[in-house]
């Protein structure tokens, strides 16, 4: 497929359904370059194909999910830096994609700033939650990418998400990293949040010929069991080459292996989904 095709509704998958209106989805890892993002916007595109209808939140300063959308920065002017410190409503924020059923709310440069601007401000913390509420009900979901980082953005996504996602790489220190997240989401379901829950772990970059790679994903398994994804993406370059087009990879080449892993994973977070609502 070529960089200009278009992505047609996943079949297979059209049975499967959310039951809540919204599901709102923290995508988080303290750690950067575990394909947080890439998972954020994949995974939307893939429920979107689905005719799920999902709005992305870029709470990323550095706005990558919003350049792997096609989002301008001419485009970004009311962001979720304004939606954050109460300049603007959620209506005044949101953008279509080019993918129908997707939407987002951009990240803007004044974002990078926001964190010491929160420290003043009252209720700091739930900010961003109080700034959804009955925003967004006419979603099915509502993924959230936080940045690579767990001060008060992340915190802020964590109190107004339902449930976390955890992409992680098949590397050793994502290991070590990983505890630490799942600290911090105990304590934020302890004293902010009592709903939130782990949804799932994603292993990323996985290289079936690197016993590196089989290790790590070997221990994940056995130490968190069935919260992990069956689906792995693995290590793929149209996957990497998919931003520069401003697309998703599912958009870019829908054809290839980490393509058609984001469907496979989409299919799983949908059963996963479902039957948390049972």
């Amino acid at each position: 497929m070529t960089p200009d095709s278009t992505i047609e509704p996943i079949d297979p998958l059209a049975p499967l359904v959310g039951a809540h209106r919204p599901r709102i989805i923290a995508v988080a890892n303290q750690k950067g370059g575990v394909g947080k993002t890439t998972t954020a916007i994949n995974l939307a595109t893939a429920l979107a194909a689905v005719r799920k209808t999902v709005l992305v939140i870029d709470l990323d300063p550095q706005g990558n999910a919003s350049t792997g959308l096609g989002i301008p920065a001419s485009r970004r002017t009311v962001n979720t830096y304004h939606v954050l410190i109460g300049e603007a409503d959620v209506e005044q924020a949101v953008i279509e994609t080019t993918i129908p059923g997707l939407s987002i709310i951009p990240s803007g440069i004044d974002l990078a700033g926001a964190e010491i601007e929160l420290v003043d401000l009252t209720d700091r913390l739930h900010r961003f939650k109080n700034a959804l509420v009955n925003k967004v009900d006419h979603f099915d979901y509502v993924l959230i990418d936080c940045p690579p980082a767990l001060g008060l953005l992340t915190v802020n996504a964590l109190i107004a998400a339902h449930a976390v996602l955890v992409p992680l790489q098949c590397e050793f220190f994502a290991l070590e990293g990983i505890s630490q997240l799942v600290r911090t989401i105990e304590r934020i379901k302890n004293a902010h949040n009592p709903t939130l829950d782990l949804q799932g772990i994603v292993l990323t970059m996985y290289d079936q010929r690197n016993n590196l790679s089989n290790a790590v994903a070997t221990d994940v398994r056995e130490y968190f069991g069935d919260v992990v994804y069956q689906t792995m993406i693995p290590r793929n370059v149209r996957i990497s080459e998919a931003p520069s087009y401003g697309k998703p990879v599912l958009l870019y080449d829908t054809a290839c292996a980490g393509s058609q892993a984001y469907i496979h994973l989409a299919s799983e977070v949908l059963r996963r989904e479902t039957r948390i609502a049972a």
